[in-house]
């Protein structure tokens, strides 16, 4: 048996449902096929309930520090089955208000179940056949198991098994010291457990500029979070304490031996079982589907949208993917992946804003270019909070005198950053920036401020 669609979507995450509104809008039968839960990494396993536990870690950690403020308490406890409450009502509140969403829609139908392509745009799910002109691909990505000596043979956690978690670790070692690894190491260290960053690389966060990465570092060690970098040979083990973590071959302690064991190492796409190579998709060498600037695939009809087109891997890339398909494909627009200009954030506390290029990637551009840095120690509200960590930066072009990036790390940069990113987006020059008139106190007030400061680099 065959169903007919004027269009299939595969994968109910951030862009699917969107999509399916607008095409079910325009009188379009839509047929949605989700083969795990509705809602995607952002509402199960990533940004709904990681930012959840973030906040309590946050509460805290401010419960710690009472006195500094004048608040005084009593001793300060965790109640780790109420934090994990938190985080799954936040969860199963979003994904509801998804699948509601989605029993709204006239001439949409979910299905559940896996769909692989037995040819051009047509899928088979649950033993039924379905076709359509047009097919979306929205189906995520999942976190990379690294094939480290001994993996098979310990337990160990990933950012989504991690989540559930009704105790708190007496060890949890961290493998992988970037954005996923970084999170989840200072929240459980706040709840009380002892935390050992492993990373392989020179130093954290590598993505980042090195003096961001310094940063990082050094406020986590204030918070007594262990950090092991150049792991050159990392390798699991059963243990009579857990899981013994093989660090160093060379130097310092050979093995790091923790009750539980997170693996951050990165994120793979969810393209390896839906048999592309049957309808002509191409995908890269890490398994990303090929597409081109409106996010068609190699083949015709079929486009991919989210994480696993490898343009980018968080929740607003994915939503405005859609919007990019939709204006075309429903607008008559002509929208471009090219033309976005990527933002995003690290939830540590404090946390870190960045937009466009940094510092590093703007030097080898190779282009003249002015820079500015201001410490979180010169911008009031930091002071008058009590979280003076961090700074800001802003890299500059000085022929054009245009924004080229920027990063905030500090107290509400992950907000402040907007004010850049407006900018950025609006082409405007620097002294549209530079004249404004921010509230007081704010942190974005000093934004101008750095601005004003920039000289040739």
């Amino acid at each position: 048996m065959t169903r007919t669609f004027d269009a299939i979507i595969v994968g109910a995450g951030q862009a699917g449902p969107a999509l399916a509104n607008r095409l079910t809008g325009a009188g379009k039968t839509v047929a949605i096929v989700e083969r795990h839960l509705v809602g995607g990494t952002c509402v199960n396993t990533g940004c709904k309930p990681t930012k959840t536990l973030v906040a309590s870690a946050y509460a805290a950690r401010l419960a710690q520090r009472g006195a500094e403020y004048g608040v005084l308490t009593g001793p300060i406890a965790i109640d780790m089955p109420t934090i994990a409450a938190r985080a799954r009502k936040v969860i199963l509140d979003s994904r509801k208000g998804n699948e509601d969403w989605l029993a709204s829609m006239p001439g949409l139908t979910l299905i559940r179940g896996h769909a692989r392509f037995t040819a051009p745009r047509r899928l088979e799910v649950n033993g039924e056949t379905l076709e359509a002109a047009q097919v979306f691909l929205n189906v995520g990505g999942r976190a990379r198991i690294p094939d480290f000596p001994g993996v098979d043979e310990v337990d160990y956690l990933t950012n989504s098994t991690i989540i559930p978690l009704e105790s708190v670790p007496e060890h949890l070692v961290v493998v992988g010291g970037s954005y996923i690894g970084l999170e989840f190491a200072q929240m459980y260290r706040r709840f009380g457990a002892k935390v050992t960053v492993v990373e392989q690389g020179p130093r954290l966060i590598q993505r980042e500029d090195e003096d961001v990465s310094v940063e990082v570092r050094a406020f986590l060690e204030a918070e007594g979070i262990v950090v092991r970098t150049d792991a050159c040979c990392i390798r699991l083990a059963q243990h009579p304490g857990g899981v013994a973590v093989g660090v160093d071959c060379n130097e310092g302690e050979p093995e790091v031996v923790g009750t539980h064991v997170l693996l951050a190492v990165g994120r793979q796409p969810n393209t390896d079982d839906l048999g592309l190579d049957k309808a002509g998709i191409a995908v890269d060498e890490h398994g990303y589907i090929v597409v081109d600037d409106a996010l068609a695939t190699t083949a015709d009809g079929v486009w991919a949208m989210g994480d696993c087109n490898g343009k980018g891997a968080f929740t607003h890339t994915a939503w405005n993917d859609y919007e990019i398909v939709a204006a075309n494909l429903l607008d008559g627009g002509k929208r471009k992946v090219s033309e976005r200009i990527l933002g995003y954030a690290l939830y540590v506390d404090p946390p870190l804003g960045r937009v466009g290029m940094s510092e590093t990637q703007a030097r080898k551009s190779g282009r003249p270019l002015l820079v500015s840095k201001r410490p979180m120690t010169r911008v009031g509200r930091a002071v008058e909070k009590g979280e003076t960590h961090g700074f800001m930066k802003i890299v500059a072009d000085a022929e054009t005198r245009k924004i080229l990036g920027a990063a905030i790390l500090g107290t509400g940069g992950d907000e402040a950053i907007h004010g850049i990113l407006d900018m950025m987006n609006a082409d405007a020059a620097l002294d549209t920036l530079q004249w404004a008139v921010p509230i007081h106190p704010t942190v974005s007030e000093l934004i101008p401020t750095v601005v004003g400061d920039l000289k040739p680099a």
